[in-house]
């Protein structure tokens, strides 16, 4: 079963800048293949989509709240999702995951996915 490995999650102080990456554990199986998203889920709140790309990584999107500071970017020769998290407020806390799916892309839902990342805690101090 193909898996989705994060990787760059830790601590960091409130307006501090963090980057994170996703890759598959499958050579078959292909960042390039699928549309991918980051999500993220903070204690007693649901998951929620914060960044959506396509299966080119030619336009992606962020949700409304890191809008101006996170960049998603998909790199198909790497193989690798990135996150890129910049001015971190403490309210963007939370486990982050990457999910990837067939079919069509820019999908907010977490149901839609079928294939997932364990997680990458991202903790933010004041």
């Amino acid at each position: 079963q193909v898996q989705l490995v994060e990787s760059g999650g830790g601590s960091v102080q409130a307006g501090g800048s963090m980057k994170l990456s996703c890759t598959t554990s499958s050579k078959t199986t292909t960042i390039s293949s699928m549309c991918m998203a980051w999500f993220r889920q903070a204690p007693v709140k649901e998951r929620e989509a914060v960044a959506l790309t396509s299966t080119s990584g030619e336009r992606s999107f962020v949700t409304d709240s890191v809008k101006g500071r996170f960049t998603a970017s998909k790199v198909n020769a790497e193989n690798t999702l990135y996150l890129q998290m910049n001015a971190l407020k403490p309210e963007d806390a939370a486990i982050y995951y990457c999910a990837g799916k067939r079919g069509h892309c820019y999908i907010p839902r977490d149901y839609d996915y079928d294939t997932w990342g364990q997680g990458t805690q991202v903790t933010v101090s004041l």
